[in-house]
Order: C-alpha cells, then structure tokens, then sequence
C-alpha cells in the first residue's frame, strides 16, 4: 500500500511534464515560406521551402551547397578554401551559398574574410533573412535550434542530399557532389 502513495504522485508529475512537450504545440509547422538572400555585391537570390526542400531560383539542374557560417568560428574559417576549391571545381554545377549568422558583418567585410583565408570566388549572402533560412534549415535536418556550425546542408533541384557539421575534409564533401551529380 505504501508503494502507491510514491505512484500516484510519480505518475501525475509525469503527466504534468507530458504537457510541456514540444511536440504536442498547437502551433502548425510551416511547411512552405520564401526567403531573399542577396550576395556581397547586390544580386538577389530567392529561395523556396517546400516542406523539406529548398530551391534556389539560381539553382536548377545543379547542386547547391548551403555553407552556414559566421567569421569568429575557426572551422568555419578552415573550410573557407574547401568551399572556394570545390566551387572552381565544379563552375556553374555547383552554386555554394555562404550565409552568415552575423548581424553586423559588412559586404566589404565579409569579401575580406573570403578572401583572407583563400575562399576563392563563391557567394556569400548578406541579408535579413540569413538567419530565418538557416533556422528553417537546421529545423528540417533535426539539428536544432542552436545547431553547430559550420553547417553545410547540400541540395539537388531542391532536394535534400546530406548535411555536414563542424569541420569537415573536402575530399567528403567533393564526392558527396559528384554522385549528386552522377559523375
């Protein structure tokens, strides 16, 4: 009988947490949205989420490589090169967006940091919505809310490939393109 006076309780705390789940919200899921990015030199790009997809309008019959980044994380620095050597690689197969975190980052700076540590000649997206689109994505791999980065989510025709956290050798993501590419 003592037993039960410790389950009662143990059971209605437990049912009290159950509520607090965030998978029960009442809050829809947006299964569609549309950002705007917009390169360090003023070309506009828009993006399109549909479910768990996510279409570059620049991005047709090519893969498109979402680089999520901020300049004061020394991976993401590191990978800087590997980005800039795969997009030469691959020329107009391969779009490499970089899509900063940072609020505060100039174009000028951020042509600066690419060009610092040898990342060659690929986008970089400095606009409002960099953050919006790099939580939406992180949301759709289940990475989370306050996801690692780098983060490096591939897409082909807007479906995703793979995703790649924190530092991460070339010759991976290399091969990842090519057989997204059926090279």
């Amino acid at each position: 009988m003592r037993f039960a006076h410790f389950l009662i309780p143990l059971f209605a705390l437990g049912l009290l947490f159950q509520g607090c789940n965030k998978e029960s919200s009442d809050q829809p899921l947006v299964s569609t949205a549309e950002f705007t990015l917009m390169d360090t030199l003023g070309k506009s790009y828009n993006v399109e989420k549909r479910g768990a997809n996510f279409t570059l309008d620049a991005g047709k019959d090519k893969v498109v490589l979402f680089d999520i980044f901020a300049t004061w994380c020394p991976p993401c620095q590191a990978e800087i090169r590997h980005m800039g050597n795969l997009q030469k690689k691959y020329g107009d197969d391969l779009i490499v967006m970089g899509i900063t975190i940072e609020d505060d980052k100039s174009n000028a700076e951020l042509d600066a940091f690419r060009e610092k540590f040898g990342g060659g000649n690929y986008l970089i997206s400095n606009k409002a919505d960099n953050q919006a689109l790099a939580r939406a994505i992180a949301a759709t791999i289940g990475v989370g809310e306050q996801f690692p980065i780098p983060l490096m989510v591939m897409y082909k025709n807007g479906e995703y490939v793979t995703h790649y956290t924190g530092a991460t050798q070339e010759e991976i993501i290399d091969h990842d393109i090519a057989q997204a590419l059926g090279k």
